[in-house]
């Protein structure tokens, strides 16, 4: 079943008339990011050649995706917008909530049981506003909308940073916090800079061991973690049009972990054979007739280094299976090279592998199962047994149930692996690990796309390393990082040394897909009458109160909170595992605040010394102190601050506690978006090295608050304890419309009062 049909088909009526008028303004041949961009342009923002890195424009993307962590927080701001139903398609998808720890079913049921009341909150909120909801069980939302909405030229936003994986079906799928969600869900333009464009061409094709994983493994490696920051990647050449629908879905997914805004690539046969093979033949009709629209023109891939800002060429022929990791997903090490690297640098890496993980929303398509499926069957036949636990996370109920139905997983079963239930579980941190809470030294390897510190298991010694789903199943089956499945043997039960012939798969079920309940509950035509479930006096579920705006007064003589030193994802400043539970609940979730950032007065975690009390405390209790005595706080960092998850949480929460700006080196795409939304001040240092200039005893004033302007620096007067001061400037990236959500104090404040005039 298509959903949503009549959106796609005046998506695809308007794409080649809009594209065509696009490309007569330019005066020039389109990419296909550029095509799709330009068709979704808002009437606030009149076509016109965009500045890339530098114009913010306003779009209408054709849908909103929401996964339940994030969710809670979209729709409790949605609620008060004032709006009846949502202005666009809307669907919200209950996956990160189900713990991991027994098996599907046990893990399903238990989650149903401690997470009922914020289930009930998420159906009933959706069935009121016309939003689709899909419950626990259904799978992954990125696969899910895979699977059901992703279409080649569309435009997307989602409450998760992953919501990039729609690239895989030449969409624009952008993650993004739940206040620019209630931007488009209640009608209003959604704002964004220009991307710049970074073309990857794909030569040769992938064979053997490689898997489209490694593609991005190895642009992982080239771009680093921030190299993306701004940017679209969008891959073309010979080797992409070889590779599978969900191969590039893969790819496009991990492009989160560059920090790119988003990846995409060109409509071609695989993504037809995709949309028909999961019931869409009418939209890959629709798009089979406007083709040559869904692609770049031939101009910009015949010389992509005109067109794009920057270009990184492949060959697929040479490329071999890589190994990323530890603590950083960019981290990449080719599988040749593992036992030097063990050797050298990764000395103090465990070679011992406790657990291999495959699956999630990253690797969990029908190929990437039936490969690894490949391996189990030989581990069978061949008598060999896992060295290490192994686990697989299905993305979807209908992957689950196709694959049981072909037996893969009485397959995975004799190999003597666990299957979890179809949801997020441990690559959020949803693992409930055995003797995780004794932090033990340990090495594991999964599929998933991040492993920062702590990410899977909550023991900050866990090594965890991302390759594909086959190296992560012949890595297990040797129970070491240093197996190269292409050179290595294994011993069997038998004592005989045994190769692992080179995996294999199959694009699609030959059979096709199946399932009997995919999980999806439409809503109410009519949502007028439903009551969205609250309990009074919930620990989960708690409404929202503005935000007061920040005034120039409280910009004085603040505290700074915390000076955090090094790497601060949005883990660091609001950590999941445990902490899922209180996404609906802002009072409960700040308790979390910046308790894994590391202070760097005194090298340790959650410990900030509180110039009131003049006593060290827990980073929350210290700004709800500074809070209670009238004193602003600012919060100082590094490089790529924010990196990581779009949970607005990690902005929300520091408002919440009283804080009024975050000055570092440089943000995260996603994060800084988010404290301007919720009408922060997000600054930069100016000057990098002035961040050494922050003392823990100073009190900050920031001037200049009441004139702010785009492109005007503000000044930061340090006053130190020693009566001396220094004066340093904090650049910022404010249009007028953003400083606008400063002085309403969020921008939904301002959106509430424009819907209600």
């Amino acid at each position: 079943m298509t959903f949503d049909i009549d959106m796609i088909k005046a998506t695809y009526a308007a794409f080649p008339g809009k594209v065509e008028a696009a490309k007569k303004a330019l005066g020039k041949p389109l990419t296909l990011s550029e095509k799709i961009l330009y068709a979704h342009l808002h009437p606030d923002s009149p076509m016109g050649d965009f500045r890339r890195g530098k114009d913010y424009v306003f779009f209408a993307p054709d849908r909103v995706a929401m996964q339940d962590a994030t969710a809670q927080m979209a729709l409790l701001q949605f609620m008060t917008a004032g709006r009846s139903k949502v202005a666009v398609p809307s669907t919200v998808h209950c996956d990160h909530l189900i713990q991991a720890r027994d098996n599907a079913e046990t893990d399903l049921k238990g989650s149903l049981d401690i997470n009922s009341e914020v289930f009930a909150f998420l159906q009933s909120i959706s069935n009121k506003y016309g939003i689709g909801f899909w419950k626990p069980g259904a799978g992954i939302i990125h696969q899910v909308v895979l699977e059901n909405y992703a279409f080649p030229g569309g435009m997307m936003i989602g409450t998760d940073s992953h919501t990039v994986n729609a690239g895989g079906l030449g969409m624009v799928a952008i993650g993004v916090g739940g206040a620019d969600a209630v931007d488009v869900m209640a009608g209003m333009a959604w704002e964004l800079k220009m991307p710049k464009l970074i073309g990857v061409k794909l030569t040769g094709k992938l064979s053997g061991w490689t898997s489209p994983k490694d593609v991005i493994l190895k642009v992982a490696g080239i771009l680093t973690v921030k190299g993306g920051t701004g940017c679209i990647v969008e891959y073309f050449g010979e080797g992409a049009s070889a590779m599978s629908c969900t191969g590039k879905g893969t790819i496009c997914n991990m492009g989160a972990e560059i920090g790119a805004t988003t990846s995409t690539f060109g409509y071609d046969e695989s993504m037809s054979r995709y949309l028909k093979a999961t019931g869409r033949a009418d939209v890959a009709e629709m798009a089979d007739a406007i083709a040559s629209h869904l692609t770049a023109d031939p101009e910009c891939y015949a010389d992509p280094a005109s067109y794009f800002d920057q270009v990184i060429e492949i060959n697929l022929s040479e490329l071999e299976p890589h190994i990323n990791g530890p603590f950083t997903p960019d981290l990449a090490t080719p599988v040749s090279r593992m036992k030097e690297v063990l050797q050298g640098a990764g000395k103090d890496w465990p070679v011992e592998v406790k657990v291999g993980l495959i699956g999630s929303c990253t690797n969990s398509s029908y190929e990437d199962i039936s490969r690894a499926a490949s391996l189990a069957k030989q581990a069978v036949d061949k008598k060999l047994k896992t060295r290490a636990e192994f686990t697989i996370t299905p993305g979807s109920e209908q992957v689950r149930f196709t694959i049981e139905r072909d037996g893969f997983i009485d397959i995975f079963d004799q190999m003597g692996a666990s299957v979890f239930a179809n949801a997020c579980g441990p690559c959020i941190g949803q693992w409930d690990r055995a003797g995780a809470d004794k932090k033990e030294k340990n090495t594991i390897i999964h599929s998933f796309n991040r492993n920062f510190s702590k990410r899977a298991d909550g023991n900050p010694n866990t090594h965890a390393f991302v390759a594909s789903p086959e190296l992560v199943t012949a890595i297990a089956l040797a129970g070491r990082l240093d197996f190269n499945p292409m050179t290595d043997k294994l011993v069997n039960e038998e004592g005989v040394e045994v190769m692992l012939d080179e995996p294999t798969g199959m694009e699609l079920p030959p059979r096709g897909f199946a399932v009997e309940d995919a999980g999806f509950i439409a809503p109410a035509e009519d949502g007028s009458s439903v009551e969205v479930k609250v309990a009074e006096g919930s620990d989960r579920l708690q409404l929202l109160e503005a935000f007061k705006p920040i005034a120039a007064d409280q910009l004085q003589k603040m505290r700074a909170l915390i000076k955090v030193k090094g790497k601060c994802t949005t883990d660091h400043i609001s950590m999941a595992g445990p902490w899922l539970t209180y996404r609906g609940h802002l009072e409960n979730i700040a308790k979390n605040t910046l308790i894994g950032a590391v202070n760097a007065f005194n090298d340790e975690t959650n410990s900030v010394l509180n110039l009131t009390s003049g006593t060290y405390m827990t980073v929350p209790d210290s700004a709800k102190k500074y809070q209670e005595a009238g004193i602003g706080t600012i919060v100082f960092g590094e490089d790529n601050y924010g990196e990581g998850s779009s949970r607005e949480h990690a902005a929300m929460q520091p408002r919440f506690l009283g804080v009024k700006a975050v000055m570092v080196k440089s943000f995260a795409r996603i994060h800084e978006t988010n404290l301007k939304k919720q009408g922060m001040l997000a600054l930069t240092f100016a000057n990098p090295a002035d961040y050494d200039k922050i003392r823990q005893d100073d009190n900050v004033t920031i001037e200049g608050f009441d004139t702010m302007a785009p492109g005007k620096n503000l000044i930061i007067v340090l006053h130190h304890a020693d009566g001396t001061q220094d004066t340093i400037e904090a650049s910022h990236s404010y249009n007028e419309a953003q400083i606008e959500w400063v002085r309403w104090g969020s921008a939904l404040n301002q959106i509430r009062a424009e819907l209600n005039k």
